[in-house]
């Protein structure tokens, strides 16, 4: 019997719509046997290197992919009245296709961002190779051209992504109980076989387990500013959302024949076994750096520091303090960071010979007469008898970590010199992202289950003392979990035992304590939003889109 890969898959990095967690998700594939898992949140791969790495070390291979976001036009153009968008999942083969999945979300967040971050087929076709493509859900272009009654339109749409994808083109089918793809799946299945088109079958997981439902449908209140008892917003039509193992597939698809259903499950397989991405980690090639003419990198650093030796110890220096430079200059060649070392001293020479204030140095790179040479640090390492070899080591191997201070104001120039020194495709600030906190997440849920300011206000006041009280018997408690599963009792324990009501006086609705409390748990340290990192800056060796995904930000471009 074949397996059942999940192949649509959104965590809560599609940020306030999905909530399953990495881990989570990782999990979920160990505990059910499964060889491979994917996921292919909106528009992004925030998720592919904490993905990546807790599938590896599981034994699971991570399928890195992304629901796209396909504009029929040109995605340089910003109108309002034409700009239908159809979904689309593509997922990585191999190293080549990581690439130009990096290069797509890159594009389309960079040059097509209009409402969503855009890619068009012209763009596809141009980075297609490497790539499996899924023809996505209700919101995919064969779909929608099904639900227009453009049966046509829709068998074209499929034999154009046939054209392009060969046997990495699949049919999508889902069921999630909804009368559209009732009524479309027959189609879908008719063009997939007089097209020779595989097909798969698919849940769109946002939530993990079904009973999660609930909680999402409160994110989703979250992310449109909308109360729950709101008929008119936007909400998922039932509770089918959810990460389904094979046999609840074959409960959702009982209408199909057995045969077709091992056929749509093996295809699952045999797409997940196509794809073999390796990332190389934690060996990242420097960015180059020019030196002057009759010198090379090594040379240079050296000619640098002994330069710095006399100013800093006297001219000649003494010849104990040369040994120990020259003893570290030494291990950073073998250690191939020599270009690190004058790179970081370019910028911070900028910034002293301009006005701009640097910090002193933190951190072991006060134990580096190196650094103290080229003025990186201002620390005396010989005077306070620091160690290099808590900086650097040949027997462990890390990259150097140099804490630098800069001037809050004149950051920025810092910043531009290194942009235009190293290019503009080469330089980004790195992202971060917000999660819920206890009290965030609490009186997120409150607002959206229209609990009274005041009460509301009153309730969250009472987390505090009542992890005071978890704290006890559990030191590291932090989260509102930990209260409720706390041996200790506070009053905001027995308030949620005894499911406290309250009411609304606008409307007359009672809500639970309870119920709230169990959803403010349930989204508690998800991801909810971006930020630009108040320090980190990448330098690259190559442009930044053919690394990593980067996206626009109010500084500049910024990436993972």
């Amino acid at each position: 019997m074949s397996k059942f890969i999940p192949l649509h898959i959104h965590t809560e990095y599609s940020l306030l719509d999905g909530m399953i967690r990495v881990p989570d998700l990782v999990n979920y594939a160990k505990d059910n046997d499964l060889p491979a898992i994917a996921i292919t949140d909106h528009g992004v791969m925030y998720s592919a290197i904490e993905f990546y790495e807790l599938a590896k070390k599981a034994g699971i291979n991570p399928l890195i992919g992304c629901e796209f976001y396909v504009h029929d036009g040109d995605i340089h153009k910003q109108d309002a009245h034409h700009n239908p968008l159809y979904h689309l999942i593509l997922i990585a083969k191999n190293q080549q296709g990581y690439k130009n999945l990096i290069k797509l979300v890159s594009t389309a967040w960079c040059e097509g961002f209009y409402y969503k971050p855009r890619v068009n087929f012209a763009l596809i076709e141009k980075y297609h190779e490497g790539l499996i493509c899924a023809s996505a859900c209700l919101g995919g272009e064969v779909l929608k051209n099904l639900l227009a009654g453009e049966k046509e339109k829709a068998k074209e749409t499929a034999q154009r992504y046939k054209d392009l994808f060969g046997d990495d083109y699949y049919i999508e089918l889902q069921d999630h109980g909804l009368a559209e793809q009732k009524r479309t799946n027959p189609d879908l299945i008719k063009i997939a076989r007089e097209l020779d088109i595989k097909m798969i079958i698919t849940n769109d997981s946002h939530y993990l387990k079904k009973e999660d439902a609930d909680a999402q449908d409160t994110l989703l209140c979250l992310q449109t500013n909308a109360n729950k008892d709101d008929d008119k917003r936007f909400s998922f039509p039932n509770n089918e959302f959810y990460l389904k193992s094979k046999d609840e597939m074959r409960q959702a698809f009982s209408w199909m024949d057995e045969e077709l259903f091992e056929e749509c499950c093996r295809n699952t397989e045999k797409a997940a076994a196509k794809c073999n991405v390796e990332i190389e980690l934690h060996n990242a090639p420097l960015p180059h750096y020019e030196v002057p003419n009759g010198y090379d990198i090594p040379s240079y650093l050296e000619h640098l520091v002994m330069e710095g030796l006399k100013k800093r110890y006297g001219n000649p220096a003494p010849d104990d303090i040369v040994e120990r430079a020259k003893y570290e200059l030494g291990v950073i060649n073998q250690m191939g960071f020599p270009a690190y070392f004058l790179i970081t001293w370019d910028f911070i020479h900028y910034a002293k010979t301009h006005g701009i204030p640097v910090g002193p140095g933190r951190g072991s790179a006060a134990g580096s007469v190196v650094a103290y040479a080229l003025e990186i640090t201002d620390i005396d390492p010989i005077q306070h008898k620091l160690l290099f070899e808590r900086f650097l080591n040949p027997e462990r191997f890390t990259m150097p970590d140099i804490d630098i201070d800069f001037c809050i104001d004149r950051r920025s120039e810092v910043i531009d010199y290194v942009i235009q020194k190293y290019g503009e495709d080469k330089v980004c600030q790195v992202i971060t992202f917000s999660t819920y906190a206890p009290k965030a997440a609490f009186k997120g849920v409150g607002r959206v289950l229209q609990v009274p300011f005041v009460e509301a206000n009153r309730l969250t006041g009472l987390i505090e003392p009542a992890l005071d009280v978890a704290r006890v018997t559990n030191p590291k408690a932090e989260w509102l979990r930990d209260i409720i599963q706390a041996e200790g009792m506070s009053e905001f324990k027995q308030l949620y035992e005894d499911d406290y009501k309250i009411t609304n006086p606008e409307n007359g609705n009672e809500i639970s304590f309870k119920r709230w409390v169990d959803m403010a748990v349930a989204i508690e340290g998800l991801k909810c939003g971006t930020g630009t990192h108040a320090a980190g800056v990448i330098i690259s060796h190559a442009p930044l889109d053919t690394i990593l995904p980067v996206q626009p930000s109010k500084d500049g471009i910024q990436g993972p």
